[in-house]
């Protein structure tokens, strides 16, 4: 049985005060029993502090990118091993917004999907079509490109060490959302192409959706099949929130 992951992407938002407040909140309200998996990215700045409040929680935190390179002269980038250093045990990779505002192609993503592995952080791989992408129906076409462009350079092996995560990019923040059933469909293609690679390990692969889940629509979500999870946006910068979308597992 493949665990639920309930992952809270801050995006470029927070500050220490309000931090605090957030992950202090989620920290009490969280249920009783451990049956899902939580995790906080956070900007790279943040991150230390999310070590010092969740450290003794069963909430892990991971950062929102990192770089293709090891070190080197890359002025603002954040290597694999300095998220190490934080003790991250995720990270966001190829998230929809790196791929449109900087231009990420799907070969860079999977570099970095090789640089989180040689740290032993845990890539979220993101994938996702645009809403005229969708229109043409070129969705299959589109993730399977952002999606074989990883799995090219990943050992079968190494399949089990990723979580996947489809952010159909027309339903964030617009106001339109995929139907339960047009998210498990794609969830489902994904998890065909994986099987490609290594059927075993496919069906062991955590993926999220990351179509504004939120409290709302999250049980609905979480009932299909191949739906083992979100990566939240906005729901993940307010405590109840949160809880509830965890709550709905």
């Amino acid at each position: 049985m493949r665990r639920t992951l309930i992952a809270g992407n801050w995006k470029m938002n927070g500050s220490f005060s309000a931090n605090h407040t957030l992950l202090t909140g989620i920290i009490a309200g969280l249920p009783a029993n451990d049956a899902v998996d939580v995790l906080i990215c956070a900007p790279a700045p943040y991150l230390t502090q999310c070590a010092e409040v969740l450290g003794d929680s069963r909430v892990a935190w991971g950062g929102q990118d990192v770089s293709a390179h090891t070190h080197g002269a890359f002025t603002g980038e954040v290597s694999a091993g300095m998220l190490a250093d934080c003790l991250c045990k995720y990270v966001i990779v190829g998230h929809s917004e790196r791929r449109a505002y900087h231009a990420e192609s799907s070969e860079l993503v999977a570099q970095k999907v090789l640089q989180a592995l040689a740290q032993n952080l845990i890539p979220v791989v993101c994938v996702g079509e645009t809403l005229e992408q969708r229109e043409n129906g070129a969705t299959n076409i589109v993730v399977a490109e952002q999606l074989q462009a990883v799995l090219d350079v990943l050992s079968a092996d190494q399949l089990t060490n990723i979580v996947l995560a489809y952010e159909p990019v027309w339903a964030i923040g617009t106001g339109k959302t995929a139907t339960p059933q047009m998210a498990q469909d794609v969830h489902a293609f994904l998890r065909s192409q994986l099987a490609v690679k290594n059927a075993e390990a496919a069906n062991a692969v955590q993926i999220l959706y990351g179509g504004s889940m939120k409290p709302e629509n999250a049980k609905e979500l979480l009932a299909m099949a191949d739906i083992d999870g979100g990566l939240i946006g906005g729901a993940a910068l307010k405590a109840m929130d949160f809880l509830a979308i965890i709550s709905a597992c």
